[in-house]
């Protein structure tokens, strides 16, 4: 079958391209001097309520200023909307910025934002009356996720790999993209024979009815950050008072997560939501429960990235040791965490091998 692999040749050049595009100077952050730029351009999640945009309604961004620009359902495009300095920040799944690092896309990832714990996690679900019992099962079958190459696609070539499929059979189950706020709707209707659901959407689901969960990521992996924040090299050299700023207010954003009342932080959230202005419906945020950060302060360990180093190149997505984790990230930027040192190699521009 030729879904899978013509979707990672697809994405691996959408990310060559983004990477050129960045290389070429295609786009300029705008600074005001000084190490500090007032605004920090950004995509958000319709319904949902992300790390910087609660960390803003708590105060913690200071004098920096988020402007919307739109939504995104796509980590990989977020990223390479940073990367290409239509934003600047884009956060995604860590094995999609292992892939845009691998194209030479000039980016640090600076704090991790989501991941997946015994609250906050996504699960593969199948209708209750479906046959699908098992990871062979899934062969010929039809499975929903909000985007392709990254973090749910990731989970399931897992979950089928450990199972002893061949890279044949696994080629053989198709990964297809439905909007989250409809991929329930999508099971529901037959129209896909499995649907992947986190957070909101996954618990709203759930309480639904009629559901049932194959497998989850957690149970999968167990506890761990999955995706990272990144900034450009560009960026953090020109404004690295902002970064500091944002990342340390991001970090503080989980912190405040953890430590409050649940109902709060719900409140807070559908606050949030009602003042924006989007047309979005807040009552599903009363199902959150968690953002699974599995680091305090969002603090990038290198493990988080390493695990998918070695995914993609196993599964021949780049080349073995074209891509090391040391200039990956830093944690430079996070005063969130007392005594953050910063863990990679690197502070001023990834490091890279090169790769055919």
């Amino acid at each position: 079958m030729a879904v899978n692999a013509s979707t990672r040749r697809q994405f691996l050049s959408l990310l060559a391209l983004s990477a050129a595009a960045v290389s070429c100077g295609a786009s300029a952050t705008a600074t005001s001097g000084g190490g500090r730029t007032g605004t920090l351009r950004y995509q958000g999640w319709a319904g949902q309520v992300t790390l910087p945009e609660l960390a803003a309604d708590l105060g913690y961004l200071e004098d920096v200023q988020l402007k919307w620009v739109g939504n995104t359902i796509s980590g990989p495009q977020d990223i390479q909307s940073a990367a290409t300095g239509q934003t600047d920040f884009g956060g995604a799944f860590n094995g999609a910025v292992v892939k845009l690092a691998a194209n030479n896309a000039p980016i640090k990832a600076v704090i991790s934002y989501y991941g997946a714990d015994k609250d906050a996690y996504n699960g593969f679900y199948v209708r209750k009356d479906s046959p699908i019992r098992s990871p062979r099962d899934l062969i010929g079958k039809k499975v929903g996720m909000n985007t392709l190459g990254a973090h749910s696609e990731a989970m399931l070539d897992i979950y089928l790999q450990r199972a002893g499929l061949s890279r044949e059979d696994r080629e053989k189950v198709e990964p297809l993209v439905v909007p989250p706020v409809n991929t329930e709707q999508s099971l529901r209707q037959k129209q896909i024979d499995v649907a992947v659901l986190g957070g909101v959407l996954r618990d709203k689901a759930l309480a639904t009815g009629g559901i049932r969960p194959l497998f989850t990521d957690y149970k999968l992996l167990g506890a761990f950050s999955a995706g990272t924040f990144v900034m450009t090299d560009r960026f953090l050299k020109q404004n690295p008072d902002t970064a500091r700023t944002f990342v340390t207010a991001v970090g503080r954003a989980i912190e405040w997560s953890r430590a409050t009342p649940r109902d709060e932080v719900i409140d807070r959230m559908t606050g949030i939501v009602k003042k924006r202005g989007r047309n979005e419906d807040p009552a599903p945020l009363k199902y959150w429960k968690s953002y699974g950060v599995a680091e305090k302060g969002g603090l990038i360990t290198g493990k988080e990235l390493q695990l998918w180093i070695d995914w993609l190149a196993e599964r021949g997505d780049i080349d073995k040791g074209q891509v090391t984790r040391a200039g990956l990230y830093t944690n430079r930027y996070n005063a969130s965490v007392k005594n953050a040192s910063n863990t990679s190699a690197s502070d001023t521009s990834a490091s890279y091998k090169s790769g055919s």
